[in-house]
């Protein structure tokens, strides 16, 4: 019953943050739109793995190598483009379409090769480690404003705490963390684009 009760929590904090990030894109501007899509990718990744985990626990639906794809994909791609869209805007750099899409591209091609080598665990460490320690530097940034870099904070520790750590603290909490992690990691991810907006660098 706990690990069901984290999959119905991850699934509506994520499944809330994909809305919300997705409703805040129609008063943003067009250059801030596919940064905004690719936070919204991640946020479904983990929507997906929940209601996955959910069925399979309240259901008995046979889900678990779905689930266990899905949260793969969190992890080594969704994490990433949180990580590259806080870098992003707190750096207050405008990315084209073209580039954003070579980046998710780019990501899903090496998620994949590190899949079939099973590379996924010490890969996806290390990309979780690097997408956190960006979204902390997104949120120094923002520095005084003290309610940014604490939601940075707690979402880069969420971010940590749902790495795949064989022996780590919390290996039985990941759907969790995870669930914990979304919705701090979307008010930041909102909260950048306005300094982002009065300031811009374009990188076609």
């Amino acid at each position: 019953m706990a690990e069901l009760l984290q999959a119905v929590l991850l699934v509506l904090t994520a499944s809330a943050s994909l809305v919300w990030i997705g409703l805040a894109r129609r008063v943003h501007e067009e250059p801030l739109q596919p940064a905004l899509f690719c936070v919204q990718l991640a946020f479904a990744l983990a929507a997906g793995a929940g209601a996955c985990a959910a069925a399979r626990l309240a259901f008995g639906q046979d889900t678990l190598e779905a689930q266990r794809w899905l949260l793969q994909a969190t992890l080594l791609l969704g994490f990433p483009l949180i990580g590259a869209v806080a870098l992003a805007l707190g750096r207050r750099w405008t990315w084209s379409r073209p580039n954003w899409g070579r980046i998710v591209i780019g990501l899903c091609a090496f998620f994949e090769l590190a899949r079939q080598l099973g590379w996924s665990e010490p890969y996806a460490l290390g990309l979780g480690l690097s997408s956190a320690l960006l979204v902390v530097y997104a949120a120094l940034l923002r520095w005084p404003a003290r309610l940014q870099f604490m939601a940075g904070a707690l979402g880069a520790l969420m971010m940590l705490a749902t790495l795949p750590l064989e022996h780590g603290p919390l290996p039985s909490y990941q759907l969790l963390c995870l669930g914990l992690a979304c919705p701090p990691l979307a008010w930041l991810i909102l909260k950048l684009p306005r300094n982002a907006e009065a300031s811009g660098t374009a990188v076609t």
